[in-house]
């Protein structure tokens, strides 16, 4: 995320929180809101998508002791769209208006350059590196020769679950190939026997100042590609990158009633950081294998379980298979419909607050194809004794004062 994102966007505002939020008040409110706006729940709905992404960022923000303080930091230089002295309310020291782009030249002309905060650690260049050094890990120290640390790439993989395993969750192993430091130059990407030289552009920062938008921000240098070194006898294995392809093996938690093509993010399982930078984050997709009984609907599942005539006129206790194995008996009552939805309660999938959904069984009225002549018979003794009205009588009245309708008859064979 960018150090213009941190400016322009609200989290707590996002979150529906205070700004003196407790931990527990922005876990709590994240929850609600991730519940509410979960693309499983809301199919094919792009405004509850972006919705859920935006909560999820102010959460991997918000949630970090140490990347919310980075942040209120952030809101508190650049809020309002320009630097604020803290305790200043907008004005540097005696009262003078400061508008940052004049700020960082004065830092470059007290010594502080375009690759970093003023040198000299006094006056208007060293208090501002001061205030910032925690920020943008820059500091209001002189340079040194110390590369920036970089965070590492993010990956993405995927994996294949069965139908059940969806239902309570998984671990599954995963070979991942990354970038990863070059096992022959120990990541310094410098051939043996050499080493890599300060970046003349950066010196060494990693960063410079670009100016843009009536502010400036740093971004990573050009010349050094933010590594802060130089390399001008490469490496042959890495080709002077100081990384190389290397594979390995990563066990990840696939979470209780994942659905088909969720896209699961494990924090800190993706490649490595260069410099003591932290990894990047692995996302999996997961793809859910279709099960020849069972079916999904959100948190619940689905199965249809047919049932005769007889059953669903007089009544009848008939079994139903669960879907992590076993069945259960359903009381189904006299009269029931064909097509008519039972809730087993507790059967479903998993939940991620650890509550788990139900089972639907829908009941198929099975219509034998053929009948003995006994059946035959007892059947016809049956209309004749039930005497049923017609039951589509009130259809064909509503169809026949249609207006247009024409009143015809003919006669059709089933296909």
């Amino acid at each position: 995320m960018s150090t213009k994102d941190w400016i322009d966007k609200d989290f707590y505002k996002v979150l529906g929180v205070k700004k003196d939020a407790t931990a527990d008040d922005i876990k709590k409110a994240y929850r609600t809101l991730a519940r509410k706006h979960h693309p499983d729940k809301n199919p094919d709905n792009a405004a509850a998508e972006a919705r859920f992404k935006d909560v999820s960022e102010a959460y991997d923000v918000l949630s970090d002791p140490k990347t919310r303080k980075e942040y209120d930091e952030a809101r508190a230089l650049f809020g309002s769209g320009g630097f604020r002295f803290p305790g200043g309310g907008g004005t540097a020291p005696g009262g003078t208006n400061v508008n940052l782009e004049d700020l960082l030249a004065q830092m470059r002309q007290q010594g502080g350059g375009a690759g970093g905060p003023a040198g000299t650690g006094g006056g208007l260049g060293g208090m501002f590196g001061d205030v910032l050094g925690g920020l943008f890990n820059r500091g209001g120290a002189p340079r040194t020769t110390t590369r920036m640390a970089r965070r590492g790439a993010d990956i993405e993989s995927e994996a294949t679950i069965s139908f059940s395993e969806a239902l309570d969750g998984v671990t599954v192993s995963l070979r991942l190939t990354t970038d990863e430091p070059c096992a022959s130059c120990s990541g310094t990407g410098a051939a043996a026997g050499t080493s890599p030289r300060l970046c003349p552009a950066c010196d060494g920062q990693g960063q410079v100042l670009r100016s843009g938008g009536g502010f400036a921000l740093p971004e990573p240098c050009r010349e050094c590609r933010g590594r802060g070194m130089v390399v001008d006898n490469p490496c042959q294995t890495c080709t002077g990158s100081g990384r190389a392809r290397a594979a390995r093996p990563v066990s990840a938690r696939i979470p209780a009633g994942v659905s088909d093509g969720a896209r699961i993010r494990l924090k800190g399982k993706g490649a490595s950081g260069e410099n003591g930078g932290p990894p990047g984050d692995l996302f999996i997709v997961v793809h859910v294998s279709s099960d020849p009984v069972f079916g999904r609907t959100g948190d619940n599942v689905t199965v249809t379980v047919p049932v005769t005539f007889a059953e669903a006129a007089l009544g009848a206790e008939i079994p139903v298979p669960l879907p992590r194995g076993g069945r259960v008996t359903l009381k189904i009552p006299p009269g029931t419909a064909n097509g008519r939805t039972f809730r087993i309660r507790g059967r479903g999938a998993g939940r991620r607050d650890g509550s788990v959904g139900d089972l639907l069984a829908t009941v198929e009225v099975a219509v034998p194809y053929t009948l003995t002549d006994d059946a035959r018979t007892a059947l016809a003794a049956y209309v004749a004794a039930a005497a049923e009205p017609d039951p589509r009588a009130g259809l064909l009245a509503s169809a026949a004062n249609r207006p247009g309708a024409r009143s015809t008859t003919s006669r059709e064979g089933g296909g």
